[in-house]
């Protein structure tokens, strides 16, 4: 049966431990943070190097788009001209055309309005070819018939002749212009279904185009928004690391400075406890004291008890429950005064379960006292007791915690431990009272 106490106690006044994990473990904390965001900052920063080249991909692809629209436009309205042109070409044909009817139709009223002289004409030489007049020995009436249709052709077949070649050049040039007229309205009708396919052809390469461009324009628009937040998102992580950077500092500069502290406390504490060793060798230990006088380790075969009286249970011995007892356990009266048996901080003082009254003494080189059992104490945690200085009063009744060794003794007992790096051990290598090497039984 042993208490499960605080296995090391120090100086109430002294500063926090350098290397206890609450610092390290911050700064490793933030260490881990600190590579996580330049992790995410070099993600980042990849994609906005991709975004970037993107960008300048689809720069490059708008302005071959607006090139190629430029081309287009400057064929669509280089087609618009010859459009233009050709319906200037078949305006003047079909002016042409007006014309060339016009002077038709008025070699055809001539014709008409000169018909009756034509057909008198034409019927006289028609009897004239069935019917020529003799060249000799005529009658009176056959020469004046010849004599008269002689004067009416003289007469009539000069401008019938002149009408008539002005009329087969019309009519011949009228036919060539109206052949000329015709082969350029196929031409033009092949020039204006090739214009009209090319103009169709245009427009839906101006259409595709411009299509392509409104989706190049938005993709452009997505991936500078999506630059723009990689941005921001960089600036952020960039401050975030540099902030955690001067945490970091800041930890490692805070606990570098404990740990100078710390050496420098060691450093006095050594100074402090060497002088008092050296003083210690040549006078009498200083009761003013606040450090042991001696090493703990050098005060084996030296030491009292706590309480005057007699020891029933040993460091070792069945403590009546089926295990091993962890310290010793003293038999006492009401009212006997506990003392401390060597010089020491008081790590703590107070009650602590069924135990009664406990104080824990730091005798320094990581060993420790348990006392338990009293009834009042007079000391407080962190105070500094030399050897010898009373600590608490026995009260009228045993050790609580010792329930399993009522055959031992109905007296109060106080109950004492010694540790060394929070494991027990036997005290009685330190009493210099002979008693400390019996034995004892459950009759003592």
């Amino acid at each position: 049966m042993w208490l499960s106490l605080p296995a090391h106690a120090t100086d109430p006044n002294e500063p926090a431990d350098p290397d206890e994990p609450g610092a390290s473990q911050a700064a490793s904390e933030l260490e881990e943070q600190k590579q996580a965001n330049n992790l995410e900052l070099q993600s980042v920063e990849e994609q906005a190097v991709a975004a970037t080249r993107a960008l300048a991909a689809l720069e490059a692809d708008m302005a071959a788009l607006r090139k190629d629209q430029q081309d287009l436009d400057q064929k669509i309205n280089a087609t618009a001209a010859r459009r233009a042109e050709l319906d200037q070409r078949i305006a003047e044909g079909e002016t042409a055309m007006v014309d060339l009817s016009e002077r038709q139709e008025a070699v055809r009223l001539s014709l008409i309005s000169r018909r009756a002289v034509l057909a008198e004409v034409l019927a006289a030489l028609q009897r004239i070819g069935r019917d020529p007049p003799p060249a000799l020995l005529v009658s009176p009436e056959d020469a004046l018939s010849s004599v008269r249709s002689a004067i009416l052709l003289g007469a009539v077949v000069p401008e019938i002749r002149s009408e008539t070649e002005a009329l087969a050049l019309d009519l011949k040039e009228l036919a060539a212009l109206r052949q000329a007229i015709a082969l350029e309205r196929s031409s033009l009708a092949i020039a204006l279904a090739e214009n009209a396919a090319e103009e169709k052809r245009l427009a839906e390469l101006a259409t595709e185009k411009a299509a392509l461009q409104a989706e190049s324009q938005r993709r452009l628009r997505r991936e500078q928004a999506r630059a723009e937040a990689l941005t921001v998102r960089s600036s952020e992580l960039e401050s975030v690391i540099a902030s955690l950077a001067a945490e970091i500092e800041d930890l490692q500069q805070a606990a570098e400075a404990a740990r100078l502290a710390e050496e420098q406390r060691q450093q006095r504490l050594a100074e402090q406890l060497e002088r008092a060793r050296a003083f210690a060798a040549t006078v009498l230990p200083d009761k003013n004291r606040i450090a042991p006088a001696y090493a703990f380790s050098r005060l084996v075969g030296t030491l009292d008890r706590p309480v005057a009286g007699e020891p029933v249970r040993f460091f070792g011995a069945d403590d009546g429950a089926g295990h091993s007892l962890t310290g010793e356990v003293v038999a006492s009266s009401e009212g006997d005064v506990v003392r401390s048996p060597v010089d020491a901080w008081v790590a703590y003082a107070g009650p602590f379960r069924s135990y009664g009254q406990v104080v824990i003494l730091d005798a320094g080189e990581r060993h420790h006292l348990v006392l338990a059992g009293m009834e009042t104490i007079e000391v407080k945690a962190g105070q500094f007791v030399l050897s010898g200085e009373p600590l608490a009063t026995m009260g009228k009744t045993r050790f609580a915690g010792s329930a399993a060794l009522t055959l031992a003794s109905e007296r109060p007992t106080l109950y004492i431990e010694f540790r060394k790096d929070g494991q027990p051990v036997d005290p009685r290598a330190w009493w210099k009272d002979p008693r400390s090497s019996g034995k004892a039984s459950n009759d003592t």
